[in-house]
């Protein structure tokens, strides 16, 4: 019997038309997954080592929260002195009382902490560098380092370390130098150009000739 009004069940079974296309795709999970294919995920954008943007601060804010805010970022991106820290702060308009509390807290803490700063420096940029003690002082007073902290540090390196490290960088420098070619105008070239580089490297001047002198007059020029 057929009602009046509704269709066969044999005409409800048929389509009538070209599917509908889901409005977030075929196959496409609206609660964010997928049946037919995986979701793409995003990449992670990789660390650079750059200190993060920091937020506008705001100038009703607990000056000592907002430093430790500065401090913080800051250290995310590798360690500090305390003197690179407190100029920050004072960029940043922190007040001295305020900067000075939390500086101590963290140097309480040994977030802080400019011995051993300064001896990871010297061995990093020693063994890295090949750089000499007398610019490793240098670079470690321009960040605020004291005296005293600076000469302990230096003391991780020997005179023989200085001397295999400017003989490094020499021996490098005249890899591709046919030295037993050279004439003495030629070795005199040489040695002032490889005796200003081992300086500014911060080589004693007096290391410097001897080491140059040696690998000039080298005869046999592989070096290990």
């Amino acid at each position: 019997m057929t009602v009046p009004g509704l269709r066969p069940a044999s005409a409800l079974s048929k389509p009538t038309g070209p599917p509908k296309e889901l409005p977030w795709g075929a196959g496409h999970d609206p609660e964010g997954g997928s049946e037919t294919a995986p979701a793409r995920r995003r990449k992670r954008p990789e660390s650079t080592g750059a200190v993060p943007p920091e937020p506008e601060q705001d100038r009703d804010a607990d000056p000592e929260a907002v430093a430790r805010t500065i401090i913080l970022r800051q250290l995310s991106a590798g360690p500090r002195t305390r003197h690179q820290l407190a100029t920050k702060l004072k960029d940043r308009e922190i007040p001295e009382t305020a900067a000075r509390a939390v500086l101590d807290r963290f140097e309480e803490l040994r977030l802080i902490n400019d011995a051993e700063f300064a001896e990871l420096w010297v061995r990093s940029r020693a063994e890295h560098r090949h750089l000499g003690s007398s610019t490793l002082r240098r670079e470690l007073r321009e960040k605020g380092v004291a005296d005293h902290l600076i000469e302990t540090a230096l003391e991780q390196l020997t005179a023989a370390d200085e001397r295999e490290a400017a003989r490094y960088l020499v021996a490098k420098k005249l890899a591709r130098v046919d030295r037993a070619s050279l004439d003495r105008a030629e070795k005199d070239k040489h040695t002032r150009r490889l005796v200003a580089m081992l300086v500014r490297k911060g080589h004693s001047p007096g290391v410097a000739f001897g080491i140059v002198a040696e690998e000039l007059n080298r005869e046999d020029d592989s070096w290990e």
